[in-house]
């Protein structure tokens, strides 16, 4: 059993340091993430039992052979609603690979950045099939040729189900709302106030909050979570020690990340650390 999971629970995760794209194999009853978002574009496959999730304000509900797409970003929780649970494969593909990967092949700017996928869940056997290869590829490291080749199919077929994203429109406060979001980014080490959030956004911190939650979908310092879970993941990723770690991205110390990280990615830092960088044992 790996640290921070359950015993019935299982998650292994491997790392192609090349590409930066990591792929994850899990499987979980009951609980399985708390609400948490990625910088990267995620594409998986349900590979067994019902897996549901909450996303764009909406549950979903995966069954085998289903596919999940999820933009970077968009907040998404999950648990299995059925006794024996849910297993599936998942690829963590980096903003800028997908970007110079679909401007290589021909295929103009379609990044999660400038698009966004037109349904959460898709019923395309195809695009299974290319996920599944691409995910063997790499989880099992058979090395960069048949890595390369399923990537590009993978992306080629991806592409198929990415739309432009319809502009925002000039909803009532959204200038304000952005301006707590950027300040949020440029110090989500620092320990801010809501007084202090409120006073550079230009808007009371009472409507604040409840604007906020709006046009993002949690409130400011769920938000703020989250966002220095990604900043501590990356930096796990690339060898820095939890408690550097912490220290560097806001949390008061080593638990209080472990914590958080637990809730959101079901693994201790250390234990994710150790995985991502292909240290671990087992299948």
């Amino acid at each position: 059993m790996t640290a921070g999971l359950d015993k019935t629970d299982w998650i292994n995760i491997r790392r192609d340091h090349e590409t930066g794209i990591e792929s994850v194999h899990a499987h979980f009853q009951g609980h399985a993430y708390d609400p948490h978002d990625h910088d990267e574009v995620l594409v998986g496959v349900t590979l067994q039992g019902v897996q549901q999730f909450s996303c764009h304000r909406a549950l979903h509900t995966s069954t085998p052979g289903r596919s999940i797409l999820i933009e970077p970003g968009a907040v998404h929780d999950g648990h299995a609603p059925e006794p024996q649970g849910f297993t599936y494969a998942m690829l963590y593909l980096p903003q800028a690979w997908v970007s110079g990967m679909t401007r290589r092949l021909g295929l103009g700017e379609v990044s999660a950045i400038e698009a966004a996928f037109r349904s959460t869940l898709a019923d395309d056997v195809a695009l299974r099939d290319a996920i599944q290869q691409a995910f063997l590829a790499i989880h099992q490291q058979e090395g960069r040729l048949a890595r390369d080749q399923s990537l590009d199919h993978l992306i080629r077929l991806l592409s198929r189900h990415l739309c432009a994203r319809r502009p925002s429109g000039a909803a009532e406060g959204m200038g304000a709302m952005l301006r707590a979001r950027d300040y949020l980014h440029a110090h989500a080490g620092s320990d801010v106030g809501l007084d202090e959030l409120a006073t550079h956004a230009g808007i009371d911190r009472f409507r604040l909050t409840r604007q906020f939650k709006r046009a993002f979908g949690q409130s400011p310092h769920a938000y703020l979570v989250r966002l220095r879970l990604k900043v501590a993941r990356a930096l796990l990723a690339r060898g820095k020690t939890p408690v550097d770690v912490a220290a560097e991205t806001g949390f008061a110390d080593q638990s209080h990340l472990g914590l958080w990280f637990r809730r959101a990615y079901r693994l201790t830092p250390a234990a994710y650390q150790r995985q991502c960088t292909n240290l671990t044992d087992g299948p």
